[in-house]
């Protein structure tokens, strides 16, 4: 899911930068000491869970639970996944650092959407209820997610359309893996640690 260097247009490159620096100002304003926590694991989380990626032209086909982390942080992961998309980018040359900004978006936007729509309803009702809320949630986040990295590429010329109907075609089942996982995951915090997803969506239980 991560653009390489050199191929975006700049206006795409540009706008996302600026779009990210937006995104990572209002995180910041939500990301309290009490998610600082929650934000580092989840940060981890998404790093570690993309590290194992496939190339697939100018992206890669890979787990992001970026999901997750809106539906528990909701604004506060914008900085979150931004802080974890950096480390690859340093450590990995995963992407790059010129389209830092516009990968940021297309992964944390999707995230910080999924916690505002899906966060209090996967918080509130039965565990159940409340993981597969979590689970359509996290499917969400990596469709928006797919349909914006297609979207850049097709921004940044004709040539790209091909590849950015594949970027969205090969992502299909890690849509599906992802909305199981996240919803796997919102059932284990609803019954084990629901003060966490509680506190983070300024929900009550």
């Amino acid at each position: 899911m991560h653009i390489v260097d050199g191929a975006l247009s700049n206006p795409v490159v540009i706008a996302g930068a600026v779009a990210a620096a937006g995104g990572i100002a209002m995180g910041l304003r939500h990301l309290t000491l009490e998610r600082i926590p929650a934000a580092g694991m989840l940060s981890a989380s998404f790093f570690v869970a993309s590290l194992i990626h496939v190339p697939i032209g100018p992206s890669s086909v890979h787990l992001i639970m970026n999901g997750l982390a809106g539906l528990v942080l909701g604004w506060a992961a914008f900085p979150a996944l931004f802080v974890g998309l950096l480390l690859q980018a340093v450590f990995f040359g995963f992407g790059g650092l010129t389209v830092l900004g516009i990968n940021a978006v297309n992964i944390a936007f999707p995230a910080v959407l999924a916690g505002l729509i899906f966060g209090r309803l996967a918080s509130r009702g039965t565990p159940l209820a409340g993981a597969i809320w979590g689970g359509i949630g996290g499917g969400f986040a990596i469709a928006l997610t797919t349909a914006m990295v297609a979207a850049s590429l097709a921004l940044s010329g004709d040539e790209f359309l091909p590849a950015a109907q594949l970027v969205f075609v090969a992502h299909i089942p890690i849509m599906v893996i992802e909305g199981v996982l996240s919803g796997f995951a919102i059932l284990l915090v609803r019954k084990v640690k629901p003060d966490l997803f509680y506190a983070a969506n300024g929900a009550t239980a």
